[in-house]
This record gives C-alpha cells, structure tokens and sequence, in this order.
C-alpha cells in the first residue's frame, strides 16, 4: 500500500495542539466558580470519562485561537492534499474534539471519549486494530501513554516529545517524522515566570532609601531575601493569572505570546511552577520575620482575588493594583524594620493609582486600534477613555503635590541639609507623568507601565536627575 492508502491517525492534546484541554477546562471552571474546586472530586470519583462529560458541558473553546503545532499541522495539510485519510483520536471529549476537526477541516472523522467512555492509549490501540488493525495504520503522538501504540503502528511520528519518550519510540518502533521545537526552553521558562517583572520589587527597597539607611549592611541583606520571597511569589501568581486569562490572553495581540498562552510550556509544568515558586518564597518569609510572613500572604490573597474576582469590576480592579504596588512598600518597610513615612504612603497611593489606569488606558488603546469596542474580562469600554485618563493624569499630578507638601514639612529637615534643593524634583516628575499619559494617548505604551519607564531612556535619565538631586539636598 502507497503512503496514501495508510491513513494517518493524530493525537490531539500535545500532538496537534500544544495544550491539554482538559486541564483548560479546569481552570476555566475554577475562574467562574471557584467553589467547584469542592465538586471535580466527585466527579473523578465517577470515572475519567465523567469528569471530562462534566467539565466539557460546562466549558466552551475557540478552536481559531488554540496553540496549534503549526510545522506539524503544515504536514497534516499537505498529507490531506495529496488524498491521505486523517483521522483525529483523542482522550478529550468529542464535543471539543469535534470543534477543532471543524476549524481545521481535513479529518474525515473524530474518535474521542464520550460520557460512557474515556478512550485513553489502551482504548485506542482495541479501535485502532479491531478498525484497521496492526501496521495497517500510522499514528502520531507525543507522550509516554502513546507508547502503548507505536509498536503496532506502520510508522510513527512524534510531536515535541520528551527525550526518554524519543528514545522509547525508536526502540519499539519505526519513527517516521519528529517534529521538534527548537526554542531555547530555559529562556521560554523565565519568560513564563516573568523574571523581567520582579524589578517591580526593588519597591521593597524604597523605605531603606528614603530613610538614608542604605549603607547598612544587614538591612540590605533582608531585604535581598525579602525582595527573592516576594518575587518568587509572584511569579507564582503570574502564572496563575496566566492559566485563568487563557482565552482573553489568545485573542490579544500582545498577550497571545505568553508562553502559557502560546502553549509553549504545558499547563502540568507551569502548574507545578505555579505552586512550588511561592511555596518556596512563604519559607524564605517565615524565616525571616512573622509579620513579614503574613504581609506577603496577604498579597498572595489579595493577588489570587484579583484574579479570580476583582478583576472584572470597573476601576475596583485599578485600586487593587495601586493597593498591590503599595504593599511592597509596607512589606520593605517591615522586613528592613523601617516603617514607611505618611508621605510615602500617600505618595504611593496616588503615583500607583495612576500607573494602574495607565496600565488600563493602554489595554482600551490597543483594543480600539484592532476594532473591538471593548476589554475581555474587563469591564471598561473604549468609550471610557477619555474619563480614566483624567482620573490618571489627576491622580499622578496629585503624587505631585504630596511630594511638595512633604518638602514644606517639619520632617524633611530631619533628613536633608538643604531640603529647598528637592523642589527641583516637581518639574521632573511633572514631565515624566505628562509623558507617560500622553505615550499612552498615542498608543505607545506597553502593557506594564513601570516596566516601560525600567527601559525607556527618559525616564532613566530622570530617575538619575532625581539622586542627583537628592544626594545634593541631603
């Protein structure tokens, strides 16, 4: 028989596409009921095929957006083209199987499991053999239960499989086709947990500087641990938001290259990553400071809150963001047993309320840009625009007059020699918030604001100006 003649039989989770939808489902569940955490036992405890029945009906996918294995479904499209029969088998329910079948629309038809039946690699290899039986077809996998099937496949072909799943197949079988991904996975992992963003928690260093206690050692030393607890944490939480935005993240032009979101780490992986990250950093806490500890638990919750809840009410969603930002602050102050001054609280209100809906005003920007009229899983509308700018642009200026009124104080007099020096300060935060508000009107703001001022050559150029003149004032 011509290769044509041998039809072509395709896993879906791992193989075609790069996720596992089961496992989405699970997390689509949870970010709108979370009290179904308590349930899925029961199901599970029903059988596989009952809790996939369960999460299937209750779940919904966009087959256009999924994270497909774009070299391998190129093959799948020429192999259709030159008359070979495809066949999609999948352990995921039919319903969702169906619907990528549907996208794509070159398999003649879709074996998947269904209420009664959980069509696992055992499951499949009876229907392979008793429908076209041993040799007489080919089979396309990815993972370790695909090795049930391979030996008594014409040919295999495996899709980004594991090495000890590679070196199995060649042994029991005849690898046709590897399609392998080539990325450098040790970078895609630190993109994951968003490595880029714990700059985010030198903020726990700000109470050790403005209180001119920088040259103590042991008060940086706590607070190098307390800035590797908060950042292991919430690298853990990124995660977690990422897992939870999956369909919004694939339908944004920027955000559809997340690795979880793009399907290039699995969700087992990034869920492992998901738990053991804070779990290491809550130890580094408790062995630090208790009250330390319950700070950065609180910012846990109020993190995981956000994501599963608050996130989706109007402007609620900002003011967490602020109070976020906010909490590193306290939480440096406490670890360095430096509590932060009114005015640094008061000042961090109103500067992270306004990089919070600039975060917000840049999203509605880019949404407007493709068409849409409004955020997914956000309520905002571009119509709103124009009235969260003015709240941000009055928020950042009110950041402003903090600091004046903090150079006017009793306090300052304490700290600085010639604390008049630090008004040259005004005009220069003045000009870095006009400029990031009106970056964000022109559409030039990226996603994360602070990340943009970490590497936009302004704003480094001010934040230099501002030692400068600190440093002259103390």
């Amino acid at each position: 028989m011509n290769q044509a003649e041998i039809p072509l039989i395709v896993d879906l989770d791992g193989t075609l596409i790069k996720t596992d939808l089961l496992l989405e489902g699970l997390y689509a569940l949870l970010k709108r009921n979370i009290s179904l955490i308590f349930i899925i036992p029961f199901w599970l405890m029903r059988g596989k095929a009952c809790l996939k029945y369960q999460i299937a009906t209750r779940f919904d996918i966009d087959a256009k957006s999924l994270p497909y294995n774009e070299p391998f479904v190129e093959y799948l499209h020429k192999e259709f083209h030159n008359g070979r029969e495809l066949i999609l088998a999948t352990a995921s329910y039919k319903i969702l199987a169906q619907k990528v079948a549907n996208h794509l629309g070159i398999f003649s038809h879709v074996l998947a499991s269904d209420k009664n039946l959980n069509l696992s690699a055992k499951q499949k290899l009876k229907v392979f053999l008793a429908e076209y039986g041993e040799k007489g077809f080919d089979y396309a996998g990815n993972a370790k239960p695909d090795l049930h099937i391979f030996p008594y496949a014409r040919n295999a072909l495996l899709v980004n499989p594991g090495n000890v799943t590679l070196k199995k197949a060649e042994k029991i079988s005849t690898v046709h086709k590897v399609f392998k991904d080539t990325s450098n996975r040790f970078l895609v992992y630190l993109r994951a947990i968003r490595v880029y963003q714990w700059l985010k928690n030198l903020l726990l260093f700000i109470p050790l500087f403005t209180s001119h206690e920088w040259y103590n050692g042991s008060m940086v030393i706590k607070g190098i641990a307390g800035f590797t607890a908060f950042s292991l944490c919430a690298s853990g939480g990124y995660l977690f938001n990422d897992f939870l935005d999956l369909p919004s993240d694939r339908n944004h032009p920027r955000k559809r290259n997340r690795p979880i979101a793009s399907g290039d780490i699995s969700i087992i992986s990034g869920s492992v990553l998901m738990i053991i990250l804070p779990l290491m950093g809550l130890a580094i806490a408790l062995f630090m400071n208790w009250t330390f500890f319950c700070i950065l638990i609180g910012y846990l919750a109020l993190t995981l809150t956000y994501t599963i809840y608050l996130k989706s009410f109007m402007l609620v969603d900002v003011l967490v963001l602020a109070g976020l930002y906010t909490i590193r602050v306290i939480a440096g102050g406490e670890v360095m047993n430096v509590f932060p001054s009114f005015w640094l609280l008061a000042f961090s209100i109103f500067i992270f309320y306004s990089l919070a809906l600039v975060k917000r005003c840049s999203e509605l920007v880019t949404i407007d840009k493709i068409g849409d009229e409004t955020a997914r899983g956000r309520d905002y509308r571009v119509t709103d625009l124009s009235y969260l700018k003015a709240m941000g642009i009055t928020s950042g200026y009110l950041s402003i007059i903090v600091v004046a009124l903090y150079i006017n104080s009793p306090e300052v007099t304490v700290l600085y020699y010639k604390p008049k020096v630090l008004w040259l300060i005004c005009p220069l935060l003045l000009h870095w918030i006009s400029r990031l508000w009106l970056k964000t009107g022109r559409g030039e703001m990226t996603d994360d604001p602070i990340m943009f001022a970490l590497r936009d050559r302004v704003s480094q150029y001010i934040a230099i100006a501002s030692a400068v003149i600190i440093f002259l004032a103390i």
